[in-house]
């Protein structure tokens, strides 16, 4: 019998070698619903400190929505259902330039002022940065869609598995993160 295993999980190696490439990656799926979660339901404040939180969490979103899209077990673009494309290339482009580098993105803005008094250059450094309280209104929705993809990625997989060796094969679960 266990020769009958080792020879069944042989013809399936392929498969379960994507099926962890896609689990490794779904952490970051439960990851980025959680603070996308966290952000929606942001109370802010005219405070530095609701600053910092809400760069924070947008930051994190950004970051790991654009991680699950790229790399060997990410999804493409064409995976993304049509609707919501424009707003999946405002996320790649924030975190693009924004994010990730220190180019120009419209929600940065910059000014320095030079001026000359009392014998010395005075400098004055004023940045804006633009945010969604609450993030985008349609990442709630793009962040089911990525989820939704890797979910029927692992069905697909599982499926796969069951065809090859005519065996259920059944990922366990235990119960979702309390929101």
């Amino acid at each position: 019998m266990a020769d009958d295993g080792r020879v069944i999980l042989k013809s399936v190696d392929h498969e379960l070698s994507q099926l962890i490439r896609v689990l490794n990656s779904f952490a970051a799926v439960v990851a980025l619903k959680h603070v996308q979660k966290r952000l929606s339901a942001y109370k802010f404040e005219l405070k530095m400190e609701a600053f910092l939180e809400l760069e924070m969490l947008t930051t994190v979103v950004v970051v790991t929505y654009v991680r699950l899209q790229q790399g060997g077990s990410g999804s493409s673009r064409d995976s993304i259902p049509e609707q919501l494309r424009s707003i999946h290339d405002r996320v790649v482009g924030l975190r693009n330039k924004r994010f990730a580098h220190n180019d120009e993105h419209d929600t940065v803005s910059n000014a320095l002022e030079v001026w000359f008094e009392d014998n010395r250059f005075e400098l004055k450094f004023g940045l804006s940065l633009g945010y969604d309280i609450g993030g985008a209104k349609e990442w709630p929705d793009l962040v089911s869609a990525v989820e939704t993809l890797y979910l029927e990625r692992i069905e697909k997989l599982l499926a796969r598995m069951k065809q090859k060796t005519s065996h259920e094969w059944a990922l366990q679960s235990g119960p979702a993160p309390e929101e």
